[in-house]
């Protein structure tokens, strides 16, 4: 257990104490008030808000939703902000933070937070908020919003009001939030090919407020609208939407129409993850060894050895040009493509990628193994 884990681990034990508090009408409404009301808080104000800046707001309403956001102590806003912004630049590859395929379950929802490698905040990623002395203040003082609030639900309801009210909504926020992260990259469906495992799940949806159309999310990330589709319930969507009748908010960021109708050619990051991602579904050193394995003879092998040995000839070049069996072939490619991703216009050049990046890997194989 990471040592800055414990009062985590505490805050899920001290749920126990209402054995001792009791239950009592205020506290379960308490509990739930403040369930939904930071949930909020999360969606529209770590996530929506501050990590990707998908709505405008004053300087005013922007420390509300800090505050709101803090009291779930989930560390600062600007810690978050910068660990979200991160994972979107790296999602499912090696260097995300909280990634199910590299790190397995348990780390991506609870594990990667209590981490030593990520205690700190890279700044830098934040710094149109690092520039605000007020949320500076809450980053340094980043469990005071959560403590006052703990002191406000025992003025209300006394230990009841702290242990049912605070505590139980505060842990019920935590695994909600964390599912995001975890499930939500496991479980689900997937609209959109976004080059990692981002899906949507409605039931996570429902209990997010709509976090949970995440696929949706990787799609076009700077939407304030995550719930694409009409049917796609996404509550915080509809708050903000309200707050922006009455001038709170405003500058609502929505998804072209061709991102909706699934017609937007992918960037060249997606279509290069996507690739690789293709291109692991074959056993290079099979597929080498079956190529060399059919070469006849010596003199070819050693040929072609030196061909692929050449600094200014990339293996992918080499192979192309020779008819080799055993070597996919882009409708190859193409045919396992269409299983593994959903429509998408950018499917010949994903397909194109991973051929060339498929034949450097089985040239570079052939080169050592020859």
């Amino acid at each position: 257990m990471y040592p800055s884990a414990i009062p985590f681990v505490l805050v899920h034990l001290a749920c126990f104490a209402a054995l001792w508090t009791g239950v009592t009408t205020t506290s379960v409404v308490i509990c739930v008030a403040l369930y939904w009301l930071r949930i909020f808080a999360i969606g529209a104000g770590y996530h929506r808000y501050f990590s990707h800046r998908s709505y405008s707001t004053s300087r005013v309403f922007q420390f509300v939703m800090a505050v709101l956001a803090q009291s779930t102590a989930q560390k600062s806003v600007l810690w978050w902000a910068a660990k979200h912004r991160h994972h979107h630049l790296h999602s499912d590859t090696p260097l995300d933070v909280h990634s199910p395929r590299h790190k397995g379950f348990f780390y991506s929802h609870v594990g990667w937070i209590f981490d030593r490698r990520h205690e700190d905040t890279n700044l830098v990623k934040v710094e149109d908020f690092a520039k605000y002395p007020e949320l500076m203040w809450l980053h340094r003082l980043e469990l005071a919003p959560a403590v006052a609030l703990g002191a406000l639900c025992f003025a209300i309801d006394g230990w009841a009001g702290l242990v049912v009210g605070f505590f139980w909504s505060t842990v019920l926020v935590y695994h909600a939030t964390f599912c995001i992260n975890s499930l939500a990259h496991v479980h689900g469906r997937k609209r959109y090919v976004t080059g990692d495992d981002s899906r949507n799940n409605w039931l996570l949806a429902l209990a997010t407020m709509g976090e949970g159309w995440h696929n949706n999310h990787h799609a076009y990330q700077s939407s304030v609208r995550q719930g694409f589709r009409w049917w796609e319930v996404d509550p915080t969507f509809y708050i903000l939407t309200a707050l922006s009748w009455v001038g709170v908010v405003w500058d609502m960021k929505s998804p072209p129409e061709a991102v909706l109708r699934n017609e937007q050619k992918l960037g060249s990051r997606v279509i290069e993850k996507a690739a690789a991602d293709l291109v692991a579904t074959f056993n290079v050193e099979s597929i080498a060894a079956a190529v060399a394995a059919s070469l006849p003879g010596a003199h070819a092998v050693a040929e072609l050895r030196e061909r692929l040995a050449s600094a200014q000839t990339r293996a992918a070049d080499v192979l192309a040009g020779i008819h080799l069996p055993h070597l996919p072939t882009r409708e190859d490619l193409r045919e396992r493509a269409h299983a593994m991703f959903v429509r998408t216009p950018s499917l010949d050049d994903i397909v194109e990628r991973a051929h060339h990046a498929l034949l450097d890997k089985v040239g570079a194989r052939l080169a050592l193994t020859a």
